[in-house]
């Protein structure tokens, strides 16, 4: 995924801005309070721009953000509250003299890493930089809503004052890896003279079923302790196709 938001850092806001991040952020700060209230200490892995980490900082957590994008780093750094930091870095191996309460990453970060050697590297990762009885909380791809409904493609268009984006989504599945390769074209429009020019990315996403994260977490030296629908809170089925895992770290 290194150079998936090379381009795309630049229109990331307006593509994503319909989703709702006070919601989010309200969410992830109850599951905070239910399973480790003390915590004040957050690392976000794949920070992208930033919306999540300054939301969380209004509510007085201190946030380090990880992102591997530089585009969107600079984005970020920009923008950000004064308890509030973004670093460029690798999530599979990032190195900082810092402890951390809470682990986050949203919106299918980890779904990102396809290969069972970034998997396990990022988590050891985290487990390294996690107080103790620190909570890893994390949302991927489902794979039995993957299965289920499967993945069709898709045209997102949306502007602001000065553009006009229009994002097609192509998605190839591949059943023997766990992984939908969402092939996308964006076509960006200037609305002031119509001038148009084309932004083509592949972004490999993999889905994960209860007993492949339960293993992973073994492996690495976490529990799960729940898991639910993302925002929604129902138990997970063949129709939700986000799913939030909360992870405790053990001595």
């Amino acid at each position: 995924m290194n150079q998936n938001f090379k381009l795309y850092s630049q229109y990331y806001d307006l593509l994503y801005s319909d989703k709702d991040y006070p919601a989010e952020v309200r969410y992830i700060e109850q599951l905070i309070n239910q399973y480790r209230p003390e915590s004040k200490r957050i690392l976000e892995l794949g920070s992208g721009t930033g919306k999540h980490a300054n939301l969380l900082a209004e509510k007085n957590y201190d946030i380090l953000g990880l992102e591997r994008s530089a585009e969107m780093v600079a984005i970020a750094n920009k923008n950000k509250l004064k308890n509030v930091d973004f670093k460029v870095a690798d999530i599979t191996e990032f190195q900082i003299d810092q402890s951390f309460d809470v682990a986050l990453s949203l919106f299918h970060v980890i779904s990102y890493l396809t290969d069972n050697q970034s998997l396990i590297n990022t988590f050891k990762n985290v487990h390294h930089h996690l107080n103790e009885n620190g909570l890893f909380i994390f949302d991927v791809w489902h794979s039995t809503a993957v299965n289920f409904l499967v993945p069709e493609q898709r045209t997102k268009t949306l502007q602001n004052e000065v553009i006009q984006i229009t994002r097609h989504a192509n998605p190839i599945i591949n059943t023997e890896q766990n992984i939908v390769e969402v092939n996308y074209t964006i076509e960006v429009k200037e609305l002031k003279d119509g001038t148009t020019f084309h932004i083509k990315e592949s972004h490999p996403m993999r889905h994960f079923s209860k007993p492949e994260v339960e293993l992973l977490a073994y492996a690495t030296g976490f529990e799960v302790i729940h898991n639910e629908e993302f925002l929604g809170k129902a138990i997970p089925s063949a129709e939700t196709w986000g799913v939030c895992y909360i992870l405790r770290k053990l001595s």
